[in-house]
């Protein structure tokens, strides 16, 4: 029986990649306060902030596969999130050119049936970004898009910021914001395959 999958997620990219993959969710974004969520590590915050949007939606549905998700990148030990504005995102790449951090996404899948959680499977998945050294000029051209100014860590590998990224080790789409691979292995563990949810 398909099951109605929702994404706790107002990402566009997560979205896209849901779709790409066959699954045609809903889109419900949590109105979670994020700086209500702390965690000692960068990997343990991502978890939690996943489950919390995840959590706040769940407990609006009936009946519903609901995913949320959040990604930080972890550099030189520090947890970045979305820029503040153009000033940080401009020292945050002269920091990160050249070098590389840990790109952290945590996804949660919530199981509803009869308004109440039946089932909570938390992952987190870290794949380590290498760093082009873009140019100054480069540099300023990317932050005047304003793409780096809503994402996590200031880039994206699926826009105009990949010919910014030399490579990736592990999940290239958990860099993009969700594993479909993980979602995979999630639903597995609930007794469906991923393919049971493709549209018909």
């Amino acid at each position: 029986m398909s099951r109605r999958l929702v994404l706790a997620s107002a990402s566009p990219a997560r979205l896209a990649l849901l779709r790409q993959a066959g699954l045609a969710p809903e889109v419900v974004v949590s109105d979670l306060d994020e700086s209500t969520v702390t965690a000692p590590r960068v990997g343990e915050q991502v978890a939690l902030l996943a489950a919390a949007k995840a959590a706040v939606v769940a407990g609006r549905e009936d009946d519903a596969l609901v995913v949320g998700a959040d990604s930080l990148l972890e550099f030189r030990g520090q947890a970045m999130g979305k820029p503040a504005d153009a000033a940080d995102a401009r020292q945050r790449w002269r920091r990160m050119a050249g070098r590389s951090g840990v790109l952290h996404t945590g996804q949660a899948l919530l199981d509803v049936r009869g308004g109440a959680v039946v089932s909570r499977d938390v992952v987190v998945t870290s794949t380590v970004v290498h760093f082009a050294s873009p140019t100054p000029e480069e540099i300023d051209a990317y932050l005047a898009t304003g793409e780096p100014l809503a994402v996590a860590g200031a880039f994206t590998l699926d826009g105009l910021g990949a010919p910014f990224v030399r490579r990736v080790e592990g999940d290239p789409a958990s860099v993009v914001g969700l594993s479909l691979a993980a979602l995979r292995e999630q639903l597995g563990r609930r007794g469906l395959a991923v393919t049971d949810l493709w549209r018909r």
